[in-house]
């Protein structure tokens, strides 16, 4: 069973008009590459986040946020929810992440998935850093070799909310992703 496409489905099912969506989180892992670990799968939820443009739009329809909330009703019994959508202002990515999305095939018919491209869902994983996020971002690097002094670079233009404890934890996970690159580059090379 794959949960975030069965919350997709759902959600598909109650949206009144064409509508985008760009995943984030393990959703996206589980949808926007091939072969993922099974657990992708299993996640509860499916995160998602709106450019400012969108979300402008979305504030004068609210056929989208009535479509999330019978998505939710309809799934509570079973654990899954689609609760988690973020203003891309709210997380930490790069300023362009829109112009690189990547388009993430689904079987919908009002709903365009997409996901951010590999570098930027990085990004959004620095947020806390813990074990599993860095897990992902193996998995991550994994798919799209990347080289470190790219993620410098990109550590530098990346849009990091004005939260201080999410600067201090980004600032944090930097050297851990390094160092996840570095083991990578040196096991490709033997």
């Amino acid at each position: 069973m794959n949960n975030p496409l069965e919350i997709l489905k759902v959600f598909d099912l109650h949206q009144e008009e064409p509508t985008e969506l760009t995943l984030f989180g393990r959703s996206a892992l589980a949808l926007g590459y091939p072969n993922p670990p099974s657990d992708y799968a299993a996640t509860h939820d499916v995160d998602v986040i709106l450019p400012s443009a969108q979300l402008e739009l979305l504030r004068e329809r609210p056929s989208f946020w009535l479509a999330q909330q019978a998505t939710n009703r309809e799934l509570e019994a079973r654990g899954l929810y689609m609760t988690h959508i973020f203003s891309e202002y709210d997380i930490i990515i790069q300023p362009d992440w829109v112009t690189r999305r990547a388009v993430v095939p689904a079987p919908l018919n009002k709903v365009a998935l997409f996901r951010p491209a590999t570098i930027d869902l990085i990004l959004t994983k620095m947020a806390r850093g813990d074990a599993d996020d860095l897990a992902d971002v193996e998995f991550l690097l994994s798919r799209e070799a990347l080289a470190v002094s790219e993620l410098q670079a990109t550590f530098s233009k990346a849009r990091v909310p004005d939260v201080s404890e999410l600067k201090e934890l980004f600032r944090n996970a930097q050297p851990k992703v390094l160092a996840i690159a570095e083991k990578m580059r040196k096991q490709g090379a033997t």
